[in-house]
């Protein structure tokens, strides 16, 4: 059954309560249906926004020893776990880290049984045939179809459900307060309870006392309802917190983006085929340190440091194919001095930085899909892979500005996914997904890997939940 807004889930109690209503929460709150309890899931969005960055997300990153669904190959724990230390320089719980990846397997065949269904990646899409199974139809229709299984199993949802306070008493969770589609606030009664709200990026005031005024440039490409609520309802109660307010998934996204809630289809991924200056036509990092999917996620951090948060990526004719390109069209011109014109950079310092590029480009074998060593020499910041001179009319500029998808900061959980505080754990709460991603994610960020925790977890803390009940 899914109830309406105004009706109401009823004071409970509920065996099993789930916070959010994204990927995470909607494994909780499936797995807990499965094994016989009595769910409701709670949704701070209005149905057709339903999801939150969920329904944004393409991909699944997946460890497999040999060929699984639409994977190729085998992709082993230790070269996923050394893909996620290079990313996060070590900032990660190992324990955490490498039972997700493990357990990362069975849950691909799990997202099969349950009306998530795959394809194989397409052209342009960074590479991740071995690494990464695609949803067919994008996180929509994984949202959409757990939506669909989750009404089956009799999982009571409800919209524009905004949770305001979890009341605890000592170490146990009794009930928590709610406001549905703008009414007063009312109490619900559980027998337990999972988190899966999601971090704080939405709150640009919270994001400023983090990061500084350099935050108010920022865009959020995620959901717009995750505002930390119950994450700082939580923290004020003395939960444990883990990860750091700075840190955050934020990619370099189109500059035209909006505020809030652009997605996937603002992401710019142009940059390992691009020269990238800031306002002042200058290089300012190592644009083919890595293959995109390892080094996609830094890349908002690099422009976030930038003055104005701005950045410009430029390439030439040669690359315009290579990568998926944004929802809106580059700047193009026939010259880069008109080119520079069009997005507001001085003529005469983006030709002498295009043409110091162009000098220190050697001859090479370019290999657009792999690392290919085709390196500047000569030149500092250098650029160690796909380096080709920018030299083929017209020319095409993408503006670049920070886009966050969600932050670090969240509740330190055990691998049981039970929240703990100083004291020790409690008893009945469990948290999944972006509110406990911290845990994993120290900085830095691997494609498909959120989802990847959102699954492990939700099932977990699904489970969990599940028999502290029965």
């Amino acid at each position: 059954m899914t109830e309406t807004a105004t009706e109401g889930p009823g004071s409970g109690p509920w065996d099993v309560i789930v916070v959010g209503g994204g990927n995470a929460a909607l494994c909780a709150a499936i797995t807990a249906a499965e094994a016989g309890c009595r769910v409701l899931l709670l949704e701070g969005a209005p149905k057709p926004y339903r999801g939150g960055n969920s329904r944004h997300t393409r991909n699944f990153r997946c460890m497999h020893r040999g060929p699984l669904s639409v994977l190729t190959d085998t992709y082993d724990e230790d070269e996923y776990f050394h893909d996620l230390m290079l990313v996060t320089k070590g900032k990660t719980d190992e324990h955490l880290a490498r039972m997700t990846i493990r357990t990362s397997e069975e849950c691909l065949p799990w997202m099969e049984a349950h009306g998530v269904r795959f394809q194989p990646s397409l052209s342009g899409t960074l590479s991740l045939s071995r690494t990464n199974a695609f949803f067919l139809g994008g996180g929509k229709s994984l949202v959409n179809a757990y939506y669909n299984t989750a009404e089956d199993l009799g999982v009571t949802t409800v919209y524009e459900a905004q949770v305001g306070h979890i009341h605890l008493e000592g170490d146990r969770f009794t009930g928590l307060d709610v406001s549905i589609a703008g009414a007063p606030s009312r109490h619900i009664q559980g027998r337990a309870v999972v988190l899966a709200s999601g971090g704080f990026q939405s709150d640009i005031e919270w994001l400023t006392r983090a990061w500084g005024p350099a935050a108010a440039n920022f865009l959020i490409r995620g959901t717009p309802y995750n505002r930390g609520t119950v994450l700082r309802d939580m923290l004020d109660q003395g939960c444990e917190p883990v990860g750091d307010p700075t840190q955050c998934h934020a990619v370099a996204i189109d500059g035209r983006a909006p505020k809030y809630d652009g997605g996937i289809v603002t992401r710019l991924d142009c940059v390992p085929f691009s020269v990238v200056v800031n306002r002042d036509a200058q290089r300012f990092y190592n644009e083919g340190e890595d293959v995109w999917p390892k080094r996609y996620a830094i890349w908002g951090r690099l422009v976030a440091a930038q003055p104005d948060q701005v950045g410009y990526a430029i390439i030439d004719a040669k690359s315009l194919d290579l990568f998926m390109p944004s929802v809106f069209p580059p700047n193009k011109a026939d010259s880069i001095e008109e080119l520079a014109a069009q997005m507001g950079l001085d003529p005469a310092a983006l030709r002498r930085t295009i043409d110091a590029f162009n000098a220190a480009c050697r001859e090479g074998t370019f290999h657009p899909t792999e690392l290919d060593g085709l390196a500047t020499e000569g030149i500092e910041p250098p650029k160690t892979n796909w380096a080709r001179p920018i030299d083929t009319p017209p020319f095409y500029g993408y503006q670049l500005r920070p886009g966050v998808t969600f932050t670090y900061l969240g509740l330190k959980v055990s691998d049981h996914a039970q929240v703990q505080t100083p004291d020790g754990p409690l008893r009945n709460v469990w948290a999944a997904g972006e509110i406990m991603a911290g845990s994993i994610l120290g900085q830095g960020y691997l494609a498909g890997f959120g989802m990847t925790i959102g699954t492990v977890f939700g099932r977990i803390a699904g489970r969990e939940a599940a028999k502290h009940v029965g």
